[in-house]
């Protein structure tokens, strides 16, 4: 054959000389799209420049502009940084350097821990790299060459990746004097990779396993401009400003101790304020729902857990004890209390759906690397629930969980995506009762008219589910809420109600939280407000600034005033000067401060100052009082 043709994007055809490539393909079209292109997309399949057209072949010209430009230019960039390494410190061992959703990272093994300024010398090396022009060529070896090769370069830790792939070949990427192990693609020149930073130092095991090699990781950033770059770094110095451990501490909400054990959050009076509040509003929100608050015990016999699956597939994340010879496990979800509460008295079809809500306090066994503060911990309180309903209703209670997390989520200020995870491949239940529950969730997705993306074999291990991500005031995602459809647990436990011909059926059970666990969501409300909450959910609504000593028995009245009224007040009557106080509780990011001097005293009036300096008109307590009832009354 002398001549192929493919197809583009828009239906078009063309034809080309048998053996041309991606690059010639966008030559053929123009030479601005020769000059832009780095990389292209054969049948949905990512692929270099050079790589060889098939007759009949679907072909996409990517170039910076793509949607899938920004993961090889971030792949090529962590190839860029560690053959800056190995020339800066030719003793260090390369292992893996994948590109992820914020970057990139690559882990090295050295003997010689990374310093902020060898991050400094690293990346000047590999702007010098870049600007070499380095051409990025790939190359096809057997297994076995491949391995004699990285074995005499003393790379063990890619002998053992090809050992472990068991192909009868692999791929190898080559720029100048370095060669490295990857599928790729690349970018085609090292000149492309033009706006990166590295970002952070970090200690991770070789493939995760805590008996293995303990490496250095570098962590990194690419984008395919430096304007781009230049954004992502200042949202980055802006998080860290909003970081929820940092502003845990200055603003005395939450603290851990190694004394007590890692991942376990002691929280301080302002903290167990703001959760209570959080709390109660859970509470009545679910009350005008049509749940019910149901509480269950923290630990439950063994027996139960091996029947409900979680033994088998998750007892590695759960604790277990044994009291009087009998095994226990500490519950790591709420479902099984739940479940018995249903058993507890014959149901009917007239009595579904039932809506089992509890603040259920959880504890799972994290590795101690992936716990961070409020966001990753190993004991949490969920704001659980588990509906048991008919097939027939199990269509509008997800919706009715959908509206509910819209709702709640518009009260925060959130926008949200979506997505449908499904069946893992450590699972239990019936192909027939996965499809059920995934046809489920799927149509009352489809029905809500919101985009959602499918995550391919991530749901729980009884059930598929939808996961709701929110985004923040920085345009992160973070994952919360979650919607569980189960026809497994409900088989396994033998939950029954009667319908309405007088046989017995088996319900659905939802498992579904709405803000997750209480925590994290915590930890994410800290960043998305930077810790200026506002005044319905902020522990401390005001406090109440004295001028002098004169002032103290009059505003020692109006503090009783207000909080005998339910305003979150405090004092401050120190013997400080006025500007001094005022700061202090706009650190504190207090909502208002109501000042006192001897004008207000002797006209019987509060002077409001919100957090951000704007002055109020002076009012009574029992004015200011009505006024932050009316605020608070705007939020719900």
């Amino acid at each position: 054959m002398n001549e192929i043709t493919v197809s583009l994007p828009d239906g078009s055809k063309r034809s080309l000389a048998a053996g041309a490539t991606i690059l010639d393909l966008a030559a053929s079209i123009g030479t601005g799209l020769a000059k832009a292109a780095i990389a292209g997309k054969v049948d949905g399949n990512l692929v270099d420049l050079q790589t060889p057209l098939a007759d009949g072949a679907t072909v996409e010209i990517v170039t910076e502009k793509s949607p899938d430009a920004l993961h090889i230019i971030r792949h090529s960039t962590s190839h860029l940084m560690a053959q800056a390494v190995k020339q800066l410190f030719p003793q260090a061992k390369v292992t893996i350097g994948p590109a992820i959703e914020t970057g990139f990272y690559y882990d090295f093994d050295l003997e010689k821990s990374f310093s902020p300024e060898d991050l400094e010398k690293i990346e000047a090396k590999m702007r010098e790299l870049a600007k070499a022009d380095l051409k990025i060529e790939r190359e096809v070896l057997s297994s076995a060459d491949a391995i004699e090769l990285f074995r005499t370069m003393g790379e063990d830790y890619k002998v053992e990746l090809i050992q472990d792939l068991g192909a009868e070949s692999v791929s190898l990427y080559r720029q100048g004097d370095f060669v490295d192990l990857c599928r790729g693609p690349h970018l085609p020149r090292t000149s492309l990779c033009k706006a990166f930073k590295l970002t952070s130092l970090a200690g991770a095991y070789w493939r995760g396993d805590e008996k293995r090699a303990m490496l250095q990781r570098v962590y990194g950033t690419a984008f395919a401009d430096k304007k781009e770059l230049e954004a992502y770094l200042a949202r980055i110095e802006e998080a860290k400003k909003r970081d929820h451990r940092k502003l845990g501490r200055e603003l005395d909400l939450f603290s851990f101790n190694d004394e007590v054990g890692a991942g376990l959050v002691i929280w301080h009076p302002k903290g167990a304020m703001l959760r209570t509040i959080l709390e109660d509003f859970e509470r009545r929100e679910h009350l005008k729902r049509g749940y019910d608050i149901v509480l269950g015990p923290q630990i439950l016999k063994t027996e139960l857990w091996q029947r409900s699956g979680h033994y088998e597939n998750y007892r590695e994340n759960m604790y277990f004890t044994t009291i009087d010879e009998q095994g226990y496990g500490i519950k790591p979800m709420n479902c099984l209390s739940h479940m018995m509460i249903y058993k507890s008295q014959l149901r009917s079809y007239r009595d579904l759906p039932l809506r089992f809500f509890e603040l259920g306090t959880v504890h799972r066994h994290e590795r101690a690397g992936v716990l961070h503060g409020l966001l990753r911990v190993r004991g949490f309180t969920q704001d659980d629930a588990h509906i048991l309903c008919t097939p027939d209703q199990l269509d509008a209670e997800i919706k009715g969980v959908l509206s509910f997390v819209r709702d709640v989520m518009g009260i925060f200020g959130f926008d949200y995506e979506m997505e449908l995870s499904t069946r893992p491949e450590k699972s239990i239940g019936s192909d027939e009762d996965w499809e059920r529950a995934t046809s489920a969730l799927l149509s009352a997705l489809k029905d809500s008219g919101r985009e959602f993306e499918i995550n391919e074999g991530d749901g729980a291990f009884y059930g598929p589910k939808i996961d709701i991500k929110l985004r923040d005031a920085l345009d992160r995602r973070w994952q919360c809420a979650t919607i569980q459809c189960d026809f497994t647990l409900p088989e396994r436990f033998e939950l029954t109600y009667v319908d309405a011909d007088g046989e017995k059926k088996r319900p659905v059970m939802v498992h579904r939280v709405i803000l997750g666990a209480i925590e994290r969501f915590i930890g994410v409300l800290i960043e998305h407000f930077a810790g200026n909450f506002p005044t319905w959910l902020a522990p401390v609504q005001a406090t109440i600034v004295t001028v002098t000593d004169n002032q103290i028995p009059y505003a020692e009245t109006a503090f009783n005033t207000l909080r005998a009224a339910g305003v979150r007040v405090q004092k401050d009557f120190r013997n400080e000067k006025l500007g001094f106080k005022i700061r202090e509780a706009q650190l504190q990011k207090i909502p208002y401060m109501l000042v006192v001097g001897d004008k207000e005293v002797e006209a019987g009036l509060v002077a409001p100052r919100f957090r951000d300096g704007k002055n109020l008109e002076s009012m009574t307590p029992e004015q200011f009082i009505a006024f932050i009832q009316d605020e608070v009354k705007s939020y719900r």
